[in-house]
């Protein structure tokens, strides 16, 4: 089950990668800004608004790692969406940290024997099952809807052109469903997710858009 737990998951290394990054030069902004971090936590580092394009802008051997760069630039994707919630950002970086290993993407757990390259998998998946693998099957169709539209977006286009399929409205609106009933599960408060789903299915054209501008800007830009 994937949890909203990216944020936890930060070393000591990449908060000092970024103390680092947004001290520059000066011996006193990082002396600040490491007793910042110590009194009040890492969030408002990571919430500083010059720390995306500092990480871009690396050259050395010393690289953020895979959770810090998603982490932070979710994060900053979604607040230039309006959707200021930490626990969201943290959702959607360990969605798209995970769905990147791998084929989990096409399977509702690691350890789930069944692969659903369609959406009307999912649902069928959803009518036959019960209990908490039904609950695991809704937030799975909500996560591969989104994973898919928010990243993906040029292949459901061609695909669309090439053979009729599906446009984004189909995937925004089974997502927009599969968070929707995930959100109201028993399980969902059992995992700690009922807020970030409800969220994620009354915002999510907002979500699915600022997933759209990370994957143009960063993993798929224009040549």
């Amino acid at each position: 089950m994937i949890r909203a737990d990216l944020r936890s998951r930060l070393t000591a290394g990449d908060l000092q990668l970024v103390v680092l990054l947004l001290s520059g030069s000066s011996t006193a902004r990082r002396a600040a800004l490491e007793r910042k971090l110590e009194t009040e936590g890492p969030d408002a580092l990571l919430d500083h608004p010059e720390l995306p394009e500092r990480m871009l802008a690396v050259r050395t051997i010393v690289v953020p790692s895979e959770r810090l760069f998603l982490y932070v630039f979710l994060r900053h994707a979604l607040l230039g969406a309006g959707v200021d919630d930490r626990d969201l950002a943290d959702y959607m970086a360990a969605l798209v940290l995970d769905f990147g290993r791998k084929d989990r993407a096409w399977r509702v757990d690691w350890n789930d024997d069944a692969r659903h390259t369609y959406l009307v998998d999912i649902l069928a998946d959803l009518e036959a099952s019960s209990g908490e693998r039904r609950f695991r099957v809704m937030a799975h169709l909500g996560n591969y809807a989104l994973w898919l539209a928010g990243l993906f977006p040029d292949y459901i286009a061609a695909r669309r052109l090439r053979n009729g399929g599906p446009d984004v409205s189909y995937y925004d609106a089974l997502g927009r469903r599969g968070f929707g009933m995930a959100s109201d599960h028993v399980l969902a408060d059992h995992f700690g997710l009922e807020a970030v789903f409800r969220t994620t299915a009354e915002r999510y054209p907002d979500v699915r858009r600022a997933l759209n501008g990370m994957s143009e800007r960063y993993f798929f830009p224009a040549q």
